[in-house]
C-alpha cells in the first residue's frame, strides 16, 4: 500500500527552499567545471579537461639584486666624486633628490664620518641639533667645520637603512674610496654601522681609539656612538671625552 506524502516534512523542505531563495541563494555551484553536455561514460575525458583548465600554480616572483657598484667607476679626483655623489644612479636607488653633499678639503687634519644626513639637511651637512652637538665636540678639539672635512656615508636621510644590503651592494667600498681621496691625518666615526663598512668590527664601548689601516696609510681612528645616542645619553659624554684625549695625543 502506498503511504500518503508527509505535509509536514514538505513543507519543512519549501520553506527551507524558501529561505534560501529569499537569501538570494537560487543557484547550486559546484568547485570543479562539469560538461554537462558530454557524452554518457565520458567521465575520464571530462575530468582531463578540468584539469587542464585548473590554472598552474604562481610562482613566487623574487625581486631582482640592485647592481652592485664596481670600484673601478669610482672618481679617482675628491671634486669629481662630489659631484657623481650627487648624481649616481646606483647609489639609492637612483633617488638624487634630498642629496646632501660632502664638505671640506682634502689632506684635512681630521675627517668625520656619519652614517646619514640629518632630517633637516638640505644644503650643509649636519645643520640640525646633531651638528650643533657635533660644533661643541670640535670646539673641545680646539678645531672649527672649516678645518675638517665631514661626510655621511649615505647621501640622503634614511629612516632605517639596510645596513646589510648595502654592504652588499659595495658601500663599504665607496667608503673606503671616499676616505682615500680625502686622505685624512685622523678619522673620527660617529655611529656603529659606520665602521663595519671600513672592515673594522662593531664597537662594544660608547667610544673605543684605534688604528686605521688603509692603502699602506695607518691614521689614528676614534668611533663613537651616533651623534643622536650622544643626544639622548648624556651621561655617554664622559667616555667620550677620555677617549677623545687618548685619540688626539696618538
Amino acid at each position: 500500500m502506498d503511504q500518503a506524502p508527509n505535509p509536514e516534512f514538505l513543507a519543512d523542505i519549501t520553506g527551507a527552499l524558501d529561505w534560501w531563495r529569499d537569501a538570494g541563494v537560487d543557484l547550486d555551484l559546484l568547485d570543479e567545471p562539469v560538461e554537462w553536455l558530454a557524452e554518457p561514460g565520458d567521465d575520464g575525458e571530462m575530468r582531463r579537461r578540468a584539469a587542464a583548465r585548473r590554472r598552474a600554480p604562481v610562482e613566487e616572483q623574487v625581486p631582482a639584486a640592485p647592481p652592485g657598484i664596481d670600484p673601478a667607476i669610482l672618481p679617482a679626483d675628491l671634486a669629481e666624486f662630489t659631484r657623481w655623489w650627487m648624481s649616481e644612479p646606483l647609489l639609492d636607488a637612483g633617488r638624487t633628490s634630498a642629496r646632501v653633499p660632502p664638505q671640506g678639503k682634502a689632506g684635512a687634519d681630521v675627517m668625520i664620518l656619519v652614517e646619514t644626513p640629518e632630517s633637516e639637511d638640505r644644503e650643509t651637512l649636519l645643520s640640525g641639533p646633531q651638528g650643533r652637538l657635533l660644533d661643541a665636540i670640535l670646539a673641545a678639539l680646539e678645531t672649527r667645520r672649516d678645518e675638517v672635512y665631514i661626510a655621511s656615508v649615505l647621501p640622503r636621510a634614511v629612516p632605517a637603512p639596510d645596513w646589510t644590503q648595502l654592504r652588499t651592494e659595495g658601500m663599504g667600498k665607496v667608503l673606503l674610496h671616499h676616505v682615500g681621496l680625502v686622505a685624512p691625518k685622523r678619522l673620527f666615526t660617529f655611529g656603529e654601522n659606520v665602521l663595519p663598512l671600513l672592515g673594522h668590527e662593531l664597537p662594544r664601548r660608547t667610544a673605543i681609539s684605534q688604528n686605521f689601516n688603509h692603502e699602506g696609510r695607518s691614521i689614528p681612528l676614534l668611533a663613537s656612538w651616533g651623534l643622536a645616542s650622544l643626544l639622548n645619553h648624556p651621561s655617554a659624554k664622559p667616555v667620550l671625552w677620555k677617549t677623545m684625549l687618548d685619540w688626539s695625543a696618538a
